[in-house]
């Protein structure tokens, strides 16, 4: 039995300009940036603001060029608007898949590039030269062949319709090996420092590094340095000048080249800018490449004169205003929301200045208070998840030095005093205790416990070990050296 009924119901929806506003804040400073040159191409209304001069009376005003404009020019019987760039929040393309970013991208040389460049100049067949080219594109980034050839030679009969053996690939592969930079098609760590070793200029350790390699690789990667020394009937001196060898050869050969042309090279744009001036802190967005918006003066005055006459327009001029309602109303949104974006970051980077003000007053990282999102937004009033968008990404500058502003960030433990301090602190601590130690003989996990312990610091041996980890420090078995 069908039946009609009333229900009342309380939903949370977010407004197209809230939803803007979210995407922008999560956005660093260069991808903004950029953000905003695609809105002012898809959108004819918004515009940057004018350059500002002084005219012949002394007065300011804008220098534009307008160019004037009707509904006329959204009319023409040959032309008619079609339906989808009426659609709201359409940007004007028919198909989702045919938006393209407007990013400026450098040229970019990968490792594939340099190798078969350098196969070209080769004498070898057509045969060599495509087995060659295959192999080349069966390594990974980091130019190591990972595969055994008896599987490549399947691959290239089913693929290239050639049939090869494993000793032809063998031959080609050695061609391929003395290639720069050299380590590259390496079966594994041992064979890529082998081939460097091979190519360097000669020393009088490099036989002993080569032999280390060869036949004590095992010991030589848990730095069981007596026992090779002992088995080869060498003196430390030799050892260590070998080791010296070794350790300054590539073990990612093909991630190195390719670094040296990235496209973002560790350039950072920060997104604030902190000074103290005369003991005051000054906090200000980084302006950078970002240009003021403004609606374009055309389009409103377009849509001044049609609300006159609205009436007795036609319905294809009306089809057009709304059309330019919609752009509008779509600048409009996006100017409210570069604005609520600028306030939420001031708001968000106040609020940790104001909690870690110690800090900022003097620079001192051990006056860093334990931190979470939590705090920040009680302080300023925000949502956690906006606090997190805000952080994530962006970066500060400071008088010492460019910060993400997770650095502010930890948690804090419980001292012996009862005092709270952060995790930043004891890191701090076993940060030099390492560094300080002796290499010969370095520390232990359950040390650092105890000199931690003599500072007032009470924790766990499997918290040192987590905390070293995060720090990316070795067990004290593998920073040993002679």
């Amino acid at each position: 039995m069908l039946k009609q009924d009333l229900q009342q119901k309380l939903l949370q929806k977010l407004s197209p300009l809230q939803i803007q506003t979210i995407k922008l804040v999560e956005l660093p400073l260069m991808q903004l940036e950029q953000r905003i040159k695609k809105e002012i191409e898809e959108n004819p209304v918004l515009e940057e603001e004018s350059e500002i001069e002084e005219n012949e009376d002394g007065k300011e005003e804008s220098v534009e060029k307008e160019e004037k404009l009707s509904l006329d020019d959204y009319v023409n019987e040959e032309n008619n608007i079609p339906s989808y760039r009426l659609s709201a929040g359409s940007s004007g393309y028919k198909d989702e898949d045919e938006r393209r970013d407007y990013f400026a991208v450098s040229p970019k040389i990968t490792l594939r590039q340099v190798l078969e460049e350098q196969l070209a100049f080769r004498y070898l067949d057509n045969k060599q030269h495509s087995l060659g080219l295959f192999l080349i594109g069966s390594m990974d980034d980091n130019g190591y062949l990972r595969r055994d050839l008896t599987s490549i030679a399947d691959d290239i009969a089913f693929k290239l319709n050639v049939e090869t053996t494993e000793e032809e690939l063998e031959e080609i592969l050695a061609v391929i090996q003395s290639f720069e930079p050299f380590g590259v098609g390496a079966r594994d760590l041992r064979d890529c420092l082998l081939i460097q070793l091979r190519n360097r200029t000669r020393t009088e350790y490099s036989e002993v590094a080569e032999e280390i390699l060869n036949h004590y690789f095992e010991e030589f990667t848990k730095k069981h340095y007596s026992k090779i020394i002992s088995k080869m009937g060498i003196d430390d001196e030799t050892m260590k000048n070998a080791i010296n060898e070794i350790v300054k050869l590539n073990p990612k050969p093909g991630a190195a080249f390719d670094s040296m042309y990235s496209e973002q090279a560790g350039y950072i744009i920060p997104d604030f800018i902190f000074e103290l001036k005369n003991g005051q802190p000054e906090l200000n967005l980084n302006s950078y490449n970002m240009p003021e918006l403004r609606l374009n003066r055309n389009y409103v005055n377009i849509m001044a004169n049609y609300a006159a006459k609205q009436n007795d327009a036609p319905s294809k001029e009306k089809e057009a205003a709304m059309f330019v309602r919609q752009k509008i109303d779509s600048a409009k949104w996006f100017i409210e929301a570069i604005r609520q974006r600028r306030i939420t970051l001031i708001d968000t980077m106040q609020s940790i200045i104001g909690f870690q003000q110690d800090y900022f007053s003097t620079g001192d990282e051990s006056l860093l208070r334990p931190m979470i999102l939590k705090d920040v937004a009680e302080k300023s009033g925000l949502d956690i998840s906006t606090i997190s968008r805000v952080v994530n990404s962006k970066y500060i500058q400071t008088e010492w030095g460019v910060f993400p502003l997770r650095h502010f960030f930890s948690e804090g433990i419980q001292a012996d005093s009862g005092e709270e301090v952060s995790v930043r602190e004891v890191k701090r601590i076993m940060m030099e205790c390492i560094e300080n130690e002796d290499k010969r003989n370095p520390l232990k996990d359950e040390e650092i416990v105890e000199i931690l312990k003599e500072k007032g610091y009470s924790l766990a041996r499997r918290t040192i070990a987590k905390y070293r980890e995060k720090m990316n420090i070795p067990v004290g078995r593998l920073r040993k050296e002679l």
